[in-house]
């Protein structure tokens, strides 16, 4: 397997934290550098890497947004393999991040449903986040919870998950769709881009029907909000990998 390693002078003495990337533009941007403590592994599954087994992850997983759909297998062959990984992941309660088509792809992969190109169209932008009750006591985003209100958060996808998956822990929704954010038991699917900066999801905007300009200036109005949520599930996410590879095996319980 090749890897495209993100390494510092002690990188050998931190948890390998693995990264599937689908798309070259779409990549893990800011949270390159507000993943603290951990040793990034970046499987670039569009130029070739194979997708890992679960014994080969390390203590963490996240697995990227990207421009294909949940279903397309035909257009994207090595799908079938990150919805096999997630759901070992699942099973072997390694923390797990699915961020856009990694959620949708998570939910898939434990018995939820994804549509492709749903009725309310494309959601773009900043959007609101709205937590529900669950999410105030949550492991990873419990931190944005505390700061009172909604979570302003960058988004750009058409296709959505309709249907949780049966053991799901519903977190967060925004105006335009319900499942924003849920839980299954160590892992954690956001329909959002809590790593993406204004210069990614404006260059992302601007291969669509939507005002980018507009995308642009409603992030930077919001930059500081937005860049703290960000770094703070991040932070946090990091600290659940921490955690784990602390333990003799990945068996972090989340209630």
């Amino acid at each position: 397997m090749t890897f495209e390693e993100t390494t510092a002078p002690d990188a050998d003495r931190k948890p390998v934290l693995t990264v599937i990337q689908h798309d070259a533009d779409v990549p893990l941007d800011r949270f390159t550098d507000w993943l603290d403590g951990v040793q990034i592994r970046t499987v670039r599954a569009w130029a070739g890497d194979a997708i890992p087994d679960v014994t080969h992850i390390g203590a963490g997983l996240i697995v990227l947004g990207g421009r294909t759909s949940a279903h397309d297998d035909d257009v994207a062959p090595w799908l079938p393999a990150t919805r096999a990984l997630l759901a070992a992941a699942v099973a072997a309660r390694v923390p797990t991040l699915g961020i856009c088509l990694g959620a949708q792809l998570l939910a898939v992969a434990c018995g939820g449903r994804v549509q492709v190109a749903t009725p309310p169209g494309l959601e773009a932008g900043v959007v609101d986040i709205h937590w529900r009750p669950d999410a105030a006591r949550d492991p990873l985003l419990g931190a944005l919870v505390s700061r009172g209100g909604t979570t302003p958060v960058p988004s750009l996808h058409g296709d959505a998950v309709v249907d949780l998956p049966p053991s799901a822990v519903w977190l967060g929704s925004s105006d335009m769709y319900a499942y924003q954010a849920f839980r299954l038991g160590s892992a954690w699917g956001v329909q959002f881009h809590p790593e993406a900066s204004v210069d990614l999801l404006g260059g992302w905007a601007d291969g669509t029907d939507v005002d980018a300009a507009a995308i642009r200036a409603a992030y930077a109005a919001r930059e500081a909000e937005i860049s703290a949520a960000g770094r703070a599930v991040a932070g946090r996410f990091a600290s659940l990998v921490q955690q784990c590879a602390a333990r003799s095996s990945a068996s972090v319980v989340y209630a």
